[in-house]
C-alpha cells in the first residue's frame, strides 16, 4: 500500500508540473462563472413572468440545472480520458518508465498507483464542478434537484470507468491511438444511447436494440441518462419535458455492468503492462 501511495503522489506531482490540472481548473472556473451569470438572468426573467405557476418554475429550474450538470458530465468525461492518456504510453515511449520499473516494486503497483491518482483527481474535479452548479442553483434560486445522492454517484462511476479505459489503453497503444480509441468508444455510447432513446420513443425495436448493444459495448452514456432520470421530478420524466428526460432508462444491472467493466479494464491494464516490453 505504501508503494501505491508513493506512485500516486509522483503521478500527481507530474500532473501539476505539466499544469494539466491548472488548465482543467481554469476552464472549469470559466464555465461556472458563465453558468452563474446565465442562471441569474434566467431566474430574474422567470420572476417577472406573472403567469408562470410554481410547478412550471420548478420544472424550468430543474431543466437549467440538469443542463449545467450535463455540461459538467462532458467536461468530466474529457478530463477522465485526457488526464491519464499518456501516463503510461508517453512514459513508455520516452523511456522514463524504466526508472520506476527498475526499482523493487511490482509493475501492478505502478499501474494501480497511477490509476488511483487519476481517479482521485477526476473525482475531485467532478465534485468541484457539480458542486459549483448545485451551489449556483441553491443560492440563486433556492433550488436543489431531487435525488442528487442517487445521481452524482452514477456520474462518478462513469468517470472511474473512463479513467480505467484510458489507463488500460495506455499499456498497449500509443498516446494518439489511445485517445482516439477512448473517445471512439465514448462516441459509440453517446450515439447509441440517443438511437435507443429515439427508438423507444417511436416504438422501433431494431433501433432500441442497437442502442442497447452500444450501451453494453460502452455503458458510459447510459450511466448519465440514469443519473439524469433520478435528478428530476416524476412529472418531468413522464412528460419528457426536457432533452434530459430519457425515454429509456438503464436498469440497475447496467450499473453493475459498468462497474464490472471498469474492474476488468484495470485488470487488463495490469496484465498488459506486465507483458509489455519496456
Amino acid at each position: 500500500m505504501r508503494r501505491l501511495i508513493v506512485i500516486a503522489h509522483l503521478t500527481l506531482h507530474e500532473a501539476l508540473r505539466r499544469r494539466v490540472l491548472l488548465a482543467a481548473l481554469i476552464g472549469g472556473a470559466a464555465f461556472l462563472a458563465l453558468y452563474a451569470i446565465g442562471f441569474h438572468f434566467i431566474v430574474r426573467d422567470l420572476a417577472h413572468q406573472t403567469r408562470i405557476t410554481l410547478l412550471e418554475r420548478r420544472v424550468a429550474l430543474n431543466g437549467i440545472t440538469l443542463a449545467g450538470l450535463f455540461a459538467v458530465n462532458l467536461l468530466t468525461v474529457m478530463s477522465a480520458v485526457l488526464l491519464p492518456l499518456d501516463t503510461l504510453s508517453g512514459e513508455i515511449a520516452s523511456g522514463s518508465i524504466q526508472t520506476l520499473a527498475a526499482k523493487p516494486m511490482r509493475r501492478a503497483e505502478i499501474v494501480l498507483g497511477k490509476w488511483l491518482a487519476h481517479v482521485a483527481v477526476v473525482l475531485g474535479y467532478l465534485a468541484v464542478m457539480a458542486g459549483g452548479v448545485l451551489l449556483v442553483a441553491r443560492f440563486t434560486a433556492d433550488f436543489v434537484p431531487p435525488a442528487i445522492a442517487d445521481g452524482l454517484p452514477l456520474m462518478a462511476i462513469e468517470a472511474v470507468l473512463l479513467v480505467s479505459i484510458s489507463i488500460a489503453g495506455g499499456t498497449r497503444l500509443s498516446t494518439v491511438t489511445n485517445g482516439m480509441a477512448a473517445f471512439g468508444l465514448y462516441g459509440i455510447a453517446f450515439v447509441g444511447n440517443w438511437v435507443e432513446q429515439i427508438g423507444t420513443f417511436v416504438n422501433n425495436a431494431a433501433a432500441r436494440n442497437v442502442g442497447t448493444v452500444a450501451s453494453l459495448i460502452m455503458p458510459a452514456e447510459a450511466l448519465w441518462q440514469r443519473a439524469a432520470w433520478f435528478m428530476q421530478p416524476a412529472i418531468m420524466r413522464d412528460l419528457h419535458a426536457t432533452p434530459f428526460s430519457p425515454v429509456s432508462v438503464a436498469s440497475p444491472a447496467m450499473v453493475w455492468w459498468a462497474a464490472g467493466y471498469a474492474i476488468v479494464a484495470v485488470l487488463l491494464a495490469v496484465r498488459g503492462f506486465q507483458r509489455r516490453q519496456l
